[in-house]
């Protein structure tokens, strides 16, 4: 028999906690209870899970600065994690997703929408980790793209910008790299959904637009003067083809 996908459930609120145990686990999953951030420390340690649910306000410890130790775990880049949080600010939302979180949820929420976007992302993850171990049945991608200014090197998941590398979460690093592949080519945002998340839902409308945002930040860091990334409104974005061969 199969073994249930262990959910991870860090919440201090015990009323939503066993609303999200009994959702989960009569939908198939082995949800576990952990009330503080200290006690996921724990239980991720003694044994990680599928997926994690991480509130944002928990009481030792911010629910980002948990997300990063987690993160720094044995495996635990490797573990998807949603945000849950009482507060419904971009602020907050752009955050959750620059750190590299899978998904964002305000509440109050449905139980029944939170298990759908739970089985999305363990469904987006299982197809990433096929595709990682898939043989490639074409010649490896050159290490250097057409533009001089990208260096791409996909054995290390790093892209840098005029020689410097630049510090990506998963998801920034994906949608830079389609857009590096292929300068000048505009891509919608569903397709970047699609490409990089392998979905394309409303449960993710503004997580293109919030990597972008990040993106343009990190590379105003090594060239103020220039945009790299170009917004096509109505179409999508795309990477320039005109940049110079040295910052302004």
């Amino acid at each position: 028999m199969a073994l249930k996908p262990r959910i991870l459930i860090v919440e201090d609120e015990s009323g939503i906690a066993d609303t999200l145990q009994y959702v989960l686990a009569t939908d198939g999953f082995a949800p576990v209870w952990a009330s503080t951030a200290e006690d996921a420390i724990a239980q991720f340690t003694a044994e990680r899970p599928a997926l994690a649910v991480l509130d944002v306000g928990l009481p030792d410890m911010n629910g980002f600065e948990l997300f990063r130790r987690l993160q720094a775990l044995p495996g635990g880049n490797q573990v998807p994690m949603l945000f849950l949080t009482a507060r419904s600010d971009e602020i907050d939302r752009v955050v959750g997703l620059e750190l590299g979180a899978d998904d964002y949820i305000a509440k109050p929420f449905s139980p029944r929408e939170l298990v759908a976007r739970v089985r999305t992302i363990l469904r987006r993850s299982a197809r990433q980790a096929a595709e990682s171990t898939t043989p490639p049945t074409a010649p490896p991608t050159p290490a250097m793209p057409a533009i001089a200014v990208w260096a791409l090197d996909e054995e290390r998941h790093q892209i840098r910008f005029y020689g410097k590398a630049l510090e990506l979460s998963r998801y920034e690093y994906g949608v830079l790299r389609l857009l590096v592949q292929k300068p000048g080519r505009v891509f919608t945002r569903d397709e970047l959904l699609l490409k990089v998340w392998g979905d394309a839902n409303d449960s993710f409308d503004r997580t293109v637009d919030a990597h972008i945002k990040t993106l343009r930040a990190k590379l105003k860091l090594i060239a103020p003067g220039l945009e790299p990334i170009r917004t096509l409104r109505g179409s999508g974005y795309a990477l320039s083809e005109e940049l110079p061969a040295t910052p302004a």
